[in-house]
């Protein structure tokens, strides 16, 4: 920009502030807060709809087709839907798509409720509660997609509280999740999801899956490709959680670790096959099944072949509850799986950052 046009742009401004300032009530302007919400209130309703209708029509090469009414970060724009078209909005939507995003950004964090009275401060544009709740649930939100070889899954279960008629107790369920160097991917009452988009990333041979030692994560893991290109790894915090529930003498649970951190599960089985309490028998069971995924947990740490541990997905789960599991939330069964795919496009960045550099 020259100099000549910011001094035109300067000029014209200072005439533009002056109209504005007459049209505020100079009692109302006390603080510099009061300012700022009053010039972005004016600004909104008298200037930047006119700005952005100049560069829709020259942008857009065109002022036909029928016009409609689209709220928007720059105030209420009037677009044909021509314009609509060329510029990327959809024929269906009342709200520009930078307004969308800003909607969607916030509710992924907190209650409808709460975003719309976020997205009125923000921007001081209203989008009810109802309506943000409708944006997520026509929302087609993306997943995330390597372009590398992912070395490491990690797979784990969540709780999601259901709504239930007034008066019942509540009803908790579970939902799966999966972790990669890619980003999160979860679903609910649907494992298709999360092994379908599993088996659409480039995989590393072999790619290393860790879990815990419940039965829903490994058989998630069983459809990712095929067993020989699969490192399946029981998750060492959990191995020794299970452990310490044996109780009894600490010399022993002591040997028992050892034993397991490098990987002898046998010896460590020689331990408790003899003792004849139940948790004892119980973790000789968890041995047994869980055998071939038990490494030896010292060298893949010192040598840093992979990770021992599915704190990835364990932070994921926490991460998505911070959301589907705030103070009062309970949803509908059938809502379920996009309020997740929501939080997790959010997580995964990928909520209004799919803009092409200038």
């Amino acid at each position: 920009m020259t100099p000549e046009q910011q001094q035109t742009i300067k000029t014209h401004l200072d005439a533009i502030s002056a109209i504005l300032y007459d049209d505020c009530n100079p009692d109302s302007l006390q603080t510099l807060e009061d300012i700022e919400l009053a010039v972005r209130d004016q600004v909104l309703t008298h200037v930047t709809p006119h700005i952005g209708l100049f560069f829709i029509c020259s942008a857009s090469g065109t002022k036909a087709g029928r016009i409609k009414t689209l709220k928007s970060t720059l105030g209420n724009l009037s677009i044909t839907q021509k314009q609509a078209d060329k510029l990327g909005c959809g024929s269906a939507s009342r709200l520009s798509p930078h307004l969308e995003n800003c909607c969607l950004r916030l509710s992924a964090n907190v209650a409808y409720k709460h975003a719309a009275q976020d997205i009125k401060y923000l921007t001081g544009v209203t989008v009810p509660a109802k309506t943000q709740l409708i944006l997520v649930h026509y929302q087609d939100f993306s997943e995330p997609i390597s372009t590398e070889d992912i070395s490491e899954l990690s797979a784990d279960g969540g709780k999601v509280r259901l709504r239930v008629p007034k008066g019942q107790k509540s009803e908790w369920k579970d939902y799966k999740a999966i972790v990669s160097e890619a980003g999160i991917v979860a679903s609910f009452n649907q494992n298709d999801i999360i092994i379908d988009w599993a088996n659409k990333q480039p995989l590393a041979k072999p790619v290393t899956c860790l879990g815990d030692g419940h039965d829903g994560v490994w058989n998630i893991f069983k459809e990712i490709t095929c067993e020989q290109e699969r490192r399946e790894i029981l998750d060492w915090y959990h191995l020794t959680e299970n452990l310490q529930k044996v109780g009894g003498s600490i010399k022993r649970l002591k040997q028992a670790e050892a034993y397991l951190w490098k990987g002898n599960v046998e010896s460590a089985l020689a331990l408790f096959t003899k003792l004849k309490k139940k948790s004892a028998v119980n973790f000789c069971k968890y041995l047994e099944k869980h055998k071939e995924r038990i490494i030896n947990y010292e060298v893949f740490s010192r040598d840093g072949i992979c990770s021992i541990g599915s704190g990835a997905v364990e932070s994921g789960i926490k991460q998505i509850a911070r959301r589907i599991k705030i103070s009062g939330a309970s949803w509908k069964s059938e809502h379920v799986g996009q309020v997740l795919a929501h939080r997790c496009a959010y997580l995964n960045g990928l909520i209004g950052n799919q803009r092409k550099p200038a």
